[in-house]
């Protein structure tokens, strides 16, 4: 509950069973990066447990929000969605925000460091709007398929983003290649993965190849 708006946020919440010792810390286990996961609008924060699972196993614990309640508005379809869509979009930043203070106060196995955020589509939006606003906080981010807000043309944080078989996104949302290049980003096409299966409704094969390029990403330097 962030009291200051009186709004709750749902966290699913995924972190390894056992937490290893290790002699580097004194026996104590290491403490664990924190990703911070956001859904694509109409899907639920539950439904992107492939790829949470995937990165519990590189060492992180896997906060996925949930951005939207049955009490709010529909976002816009219509209008400037630029424009009709950003106070959805900063209240999503502000949720990530309140998220990753409330987590590290009450988590005590987190480190301290900027976070990994990811985010589909709409998720994928706010994601990288936070990346925009609060560049600090955030080491990498991660798009599967977003669509409006432009990938931040910076090499921190660092940006990599997975785009869909079947959608497009707006003009200069997607990097040009020698943007790319300039700025360290990583932009992957996927052949046979459409928008609306970039989450656990993916075939195993899908998925499979969605976390292969996301451990390609996290162990890069």
């Amino acid at each position: 509950m962030d009291s200051s708006r009186n709004r709750v946020i749902p966290v699913a919440v995924y972190y390894p069973a056992v937490l290893p010792a290790s002699a580097a810390t004194g026996g104590q286990p290491p403490k664990l990066k924190l990703a911070v996961l956001s859904h694509g609008y109409g899907v639920k924060n539950t439904e992107y447990s492939f790829v949470a699972r995937h990165l519990v196993a590189h060492g992180y614990y896997v906060a996925s929000l949930q951005q939207d309640l049955p009490t709010d508005a529909p976002i816009p379809q219509g209008g400037d969605v630029h424009q009709t869509r950003y106070p959805y979009w900063k209240r999503g930043v502000e949720n990530i925000a309140f998220a990753i203070r409330a987590l590290r106060r009450r988590t005590l196995v987190l480190d301290g460091q900027p976070v990994l955020l990811l985010g589909h589509s709409y998720g994928g939006d706010i994601a990288m709007l936070f990346a925009q606003e609060h560049p600090a906080l955030a080491q990498r981010v991660i798009s599967f398929d977003n669509c409006r807000v432009p990938l931040p043309r910076t090499r921190q944080p660092r940006i990599f983003s997975l785009r869909s078989s079947d959608q497009a996104a707006d003009p200069g949302v997607v990097p040009t290649s020698v943007e790319q290049a300039e700025f360290g980003m990583t932009i992957i096409k996927l052949a046979a993965t459409p928008h609306n299966k970039m989450c656990d409704a993916a075939s195993a094969r899908q998925k499979q190849e969605m976390n292969q390029w996301v451990s390609r990403f996290l162990e890069t330097e």
